[in-house]
């Protein structure tokens, strides 16, 4: 029997696991063995298969003893099952990038960010991704004056018309600072901005369930957990035959296909995308992407070179295989990009301002020191009064933060918190 501690972390709002593979069809069948596991009334687990490995988290459906007893045992079988198949845990890949933002009036910039993200409320301080694919944000009181432009903002990329996500965020009380037909920069009570990309459709009737949202996807909705890993399978299969990554998200409700970034660029994705469509049609399902967002941070800065290198450093990230763009990624796809955008040196004061954004990445505690140590490596500060051996708060050369948090690991007996709804 596998050490179930050794694999699993608790990470934001599950308990998670990293399994390595050597194709996206060796990530899936984990997926099919997962659903022989669930118990009765028990949800899919959220995985996200890969080309070379699959993340698996398990939360329990309700805080009640049982249930976090049932989660444990399910946790338990899915490492066993994973060993059956020769995918191996590795732990270090586990991290979660979010947001948190600063305000004399949280409630109020919550609301706002609601709306733009068409985020679920977790408590009553954090918002998340209702598919639970792109970053939660946290909201903070704070009594700190800071009237400056930011220097991070952030930018989603949704399906539907732009004119109503602009009314719906001004009767937020969301400030409109720039509209045209591509994109709308709005901020919230507080000046945080946000720019909203609508999507467009991938292609001709083959490629018709697909919506470009910086990167092209398609989810369908209200599959059971069976046709849910039936259908990875098939589209796993797919993206080997045509050696082409895709994230290939599974969750209770529904599956999400994502070309990544820029990647339905990629020579042979229309194709990938069409012939994964296919399939989806074939079994009886519909796409809806409604519910499909792309959010990623962007950093203003003077030397974008020395910056983006501090941040590629302490978030683990690559650089872009585009070498005429400034994005940082996740070499597994599994956290938001991050981009940088040049800043004027002459802005003295907003470049002296503290952020009301800064980013939060939890990992694994036998992890933070060696990170710590390459960001500082890289340029970063250490900030003293946030030093304590679980919690670092960094900035980078030019200020922007990020505070640094060790996650536990797995306890079968401690609930883990609930997605957003």
């Amino acid at each position: 029997m596998t050490d179930v501690h050794a694999d699993w972390r608790v990470v934001g709002f599950g308990n998670y696991a990293w399994f390595r593979a050597a194709a996206h069809v060796h990530a899936a069948s984990l997926a099919g063995l997962i659903v022989d596991l669930l118990p009765d009334d028990f949800p899919l687990p959220d995985m996200d298969v890969r080309a070379d490995g699959v993340r698996v988290g398990v939360s329990a459906p309700n805080e009640r003893a049982g249930d976090t007893e049932r989660a444990g045992v399910l946790m338990q079988a899915i490492s066993d099952a994973a060993g059956t198949l020769g995918l191996a845990s590795d732990p270090s890949v586990l991290q979660e990038m979010r947001l948190q933002v600063d305000s004399a009036a949280p409630a109020s910039v919550k609301s706002f960010w609601r709306t733009a993200l068409d985020y679920g409320d977790v408590d009553a301080d954090t918002l998340a991704d209702r598919l639970r694919r792109c970053p939660a944000i946290r909201f903070e009181q704070s009594n700190q004056t800071r009237p400056l432009r930011n220097r991070i903002h952030v930018d989603a990329g949704y399906p539907g018309p732009i004119s109503d996500s602009v009314e719906a965020l001004k009767a937020e009380g969301g400030g409109d600072t720039f509209t045209c037909e591509w994109y709308a920069t709005l901020a919230d009570l507080d000046g945080n901005e946000v720019d909203l990309v609508p999507g467009g459709v991938l292609g001709e009737v083959s490629t018709a369930d697909w919506s470009v949202l910086f990167g092209a996807m398609a989810c369908y909705p209200g599959v059971s957990p069976r046709q849910a890993a039936e259908l990875a399978a098939a589209a796993a299969r797919l993206a080997d035959d045509a050696a082409i990554a895709l994230m290939i998200d599974l969750r209770p409700e529904g599956v999400v296909f994502d070309s990544g970034k820029d990647q339905w660029e990629v020579a042979g994705f229309v194709d990938l995308a069409g012939a994964v469509q296919g399939a989806a049609r074939a079994a009886g399902l519909t796409a809806d992407n409604s519910r499909v967002r792309f959010v990623q941070a962007g950093i203003d800065a003077v030397d974008i070179s020395s910056v983006r290198e501090f941040w590629r450093a302490v978030l683990g990230y690559v650089h872009a295989p585009n070498s005429r763009i400034t994005d940082l990624y996740d070499p597994r796809q599994l956290n938001p990009v991050v981009f940088f955008q040049p800043m004027d040196a002459t802005e003295i004061e907003r470049r002296r301002q503290r952020n009301r954004i800064h980013v939060e990445l939890l990992m694994p505690s036998d992890q933070l020191q060696t990170r710590v140590d390459a960001a500082v490596a890289a340029g970063g500060q250490r900030l003293e009064e946030e030093r304590s051996p679980d919690r670092y708060r960094l900035a980078d050369p030019e200020g922007n933060e990020v505070v640094l948090r060790a996650v536990l690991v797995q306890q079968a007996s401690s609930p883990a918190v609930a997605a957003a709804g």
